[in-house]
């Protein structure tokens, strides 16, 4: 896109012109890196004439974030609550990760753009018709928050590209240099961390493995819940008995935190 003078005249720019440009800055580094000020720049316009035809910063993110949902549709609808989530997921994560820093802030601002509401209603139908019940509103969010949270890590790396295989690299080199790494720790080293530290379509292969295995297991781990019926040795923190409060302080107190002091 041509960059003309700040000054110049914005005849026929549009919200939509606007967006588009914010979309480009996004594709190109990441939601949040960019200003007003690059936007503006961008299109070749003072600052207020961005607020004037879309907002702020703020409004600005959501407007791109519906860009990239409305590219998300619903598997179909007949397919088994695994495999619906499954196939959901495979597209929705490499879709967020086209948009660096839209993961982010979904995890930050929840479903409360009217474009996921299509992909939101179907999701919540098919694990009602599983038997999630009351649950169906936990399940949800456990599999869209460990996938976003995946893509969102990846995100920020990318935002250091450049430093990454060079930190990677450091990470390898002080794994040889732990002579009592167990061979279990080490074989960490070469299947996980070595790929990233060449970089490049390798490191790019490892981080889409990493994140199929965070959607398999999360999905697995939900079967299980469901077909145990939801049952949990874990107490629930609502009233404690005082033995069990006792209990927590001393482990706590001793070097062992609980839940809440992971």
């Amino acid at each position: 896109m041509t960059v003309t003078s700040p000054g110049s005249f914005h005849v026929g720019l549009t919200p939509d012109r606007v967006i588009d440009a914010a979309v480009e800055l996004t594709r190109e580094s990441h939601l949040m890196s960019w200003s007003i000020r690059d936007l503006a720049t961008r299109l070749g316009v003072a600052a207020s004439v961005i607020y004037h035809h879309v907002g702020g910063k703020d409004l600005l993110c959501r407007r791109v974030v519906e860009r990239m949902l409305v590219r998300i549709e619903p598997p179909a609808e007949d397919l088994p609550w695994q495999e619906w989530f499954r196939t959901l997921l495979c597209s929705a994560g490499p879709r967020a990760a086209e948009y660096p820093g839209t993961a982010k802030w979904m995890l930050m601002h929840g479903p409360t753009l009217p474009a996921v509401l299509p992909v939101l209603e179907a999701g919540m139908s098919v694990l009602d018709r599983a038997g999630f019940g009351d649950r169906a509103g936990l399940g949800y969010a456990v599999l869209l928050n460990n996938a976003m949270l995946t893509v969102s890590m990846s995100d920020d790396r990318l935002q250091h590209e450049g430093d990454g295989p060079r930190d990677h690299a450091t990470m390898m080199a002080e794994f040889q240099e732990m002579p009592t790494a167990s061979a279990g720790v080490r074989v960490m080293g070469q299947s996980l961390i070595r790929p990233f530290a060449e970089g490049g379509e390798t490191a790019a292969r490892v981080r889409w493995d990493y994140y199929r295995f965070v959607v398999d297991t999360t999905i697995a781990g939900l079967d299980v819940a469901l077909q145990s019926g939801f049952r949990s040795s874990v107490p629930s923190p609502a009233a404690p008995s005082a033995a069990v409060r006792h209990d927590a302080t001393s482990r706590t107190d001793a070097g062992h935190p609980g839940c809440d002091g992971v």
